[in-house]
C-alpha cells in the first residue's frame, strides 16, 4: 500500500535518529522502552514517512560515499548511482591530472560530491556553485562539518557562470529528468524533492546542454567533463559533446547493470 521497500530498517532509522543512537547503539539498547513522550514522537516520524517524506528529509542526513551528510527539503537527496561519478572523478585524478588541480562541482546541492572528492584527494582546490542559495548554505554547513571548507569555495550562481577561473575537470550532476517523465516518479520525489534539481526539460537535456556550450571557455588545456545522465542519454549526450566541443574524445560509462550513468569528455 505505502510501498517503501524496506520498511523495518527505514523504521529502525527513524527509532535511532529519536533516541540519538547509531543503529548499533539501537541494537545495544533492545531492551530500553519508549516513555510516553518519545511512542507519540516514534509515531509522528512513522506518520509522515507513510505519507511519503523521504526518511532523509525527516532526519535531516543522508549517507553518500560512505560520508554523513545533512541535508534539507531545498537540497536533493544524494543517490547512490552518483557514487560512480566521484568515483570515476577521483581515479581521473590520481591519473592524469595535477595533484593540486582545480575542479568545478556544478549544481553541488548539499556539497556531496565536492566534500567526497575533496576528503579523497587532500591537495584539490574545488569551486561548487548552485543556483539555489538555500542549497548552499546546507552545503557550507557539510564543509565545515568535514572540515574542508578551506579547500571548497562555495558560488551562487547559473551553471559554469559564477566560475572565477578556467578548472582542470567539471564535473556535474544536473537535472536530466524528461518533462513527461516528472508526473510519473514517486511521490517521495514528485511531492518533496525540489523540482529545480531533477526537472531537464522536454527531452531532459536543457541544462547538460547549456553547460555543454559554456564548458570550451571554463577547461585548462587538457582537462575534462564529467556528467551524470539519465539510463538512455549516453549517445544523445555524445552527440552533443561532438557538437558543442568539436573534435573531443567521448565515452558513456555504465553502472553494474549495464545502463548508462556518466559521460566522460575529453576535450581536443
Amino acid at each position: 500500500m505505502h510501498n517503501i521497500d524496506n520498511p523495518r530498517l527505514e523504521a529502525e532509522i527513524l527509532l535511532a535518529h529519536l533516541l540519538g543512537l547509531d543503529r548499533v547503539g539501537l541494537y545495544v539498547n533492545t531492551k530500553q522502552e519508549l516513555s510516553n513522550e518519545q511512542t507519540t514522537a516514534f509515531s509522528s516520524l512513522i506518520k509522515r514517512r507513510l505519507n511519503h517524506e523521504p526518511t532523509a528529509y525527516i532526519t535531516g542526513h543522508k549517507e553518500f560515499f560512505g560520508i554523513d551528510f545533512q541535508i534539507s527539503p531545498g537540497t536533493l537527496i544524494p543517490r547512490p548511482e552518483t557514487e560512480l561519478l566521484v568515483e570515476k572523478a577521483i581515479e581521473l585524478a590520481n591519473a592524469a591530472l595535477p595533484q593540486s588541480c582545480l575542479i568545478a562541482d556544478i549544481g553541488t546541492g548539499c556539497g556531496a560530491i565536492s566534500i567526497a572528492i575533496a576528503l579523497h584527494l587532500s591537495k584539490v582546490k574545488i569551486y561548487a556553485s548552485d543556483i539555489s542559495s538555500a542549497a548552499l548554505e546546507v552545503a557550507r554547513s557539510n564543509c565545515r562539518r568535514h572540515g574542508v571548507s578551506d579547500r571548497i569555495t562555495l558560488l551562487h550562481g547559473d551553471l559554469l557562470d559564477p566560475l572565477p577561473e578556467p578548472v582542470h575537470l567539471i564535473v556535474a550532476n544536473l537535472p536530466y529528468i524528461r518533462e513527461t517523465e516528472l508526473p510519473t516518479l514517486p511521490p517521495e520525489i514528485s511531492m518533496f524533492e525540489p523540482q529545480i534539481a531533477l526537472a531537464g526539460g522536454m527531452d531532459g537535456l536543457k541544462q547538460i546542454e547549456r553547460l555543454l556550450s559554456q564548458a570550451g571557455r571554463k577547461l585548462l588545456p587538457k582537462g575534462a567533463i564529467m556528467l551524470e545522465i539519465g539510463y538512455e542519454q549516453g549517445q544523445t549526450v555524445s552527440e552533443l559533446a561532438k557538437q558543442y566541443i568539436p573534435n573531443s574524445r567521448v565515452s558513456v560509462i555504465t553502472d553494474l547493470a549495464g545502463l548508462d550513468r556518466a559521460v566522460m569528455i575529453y576535450p581536443a
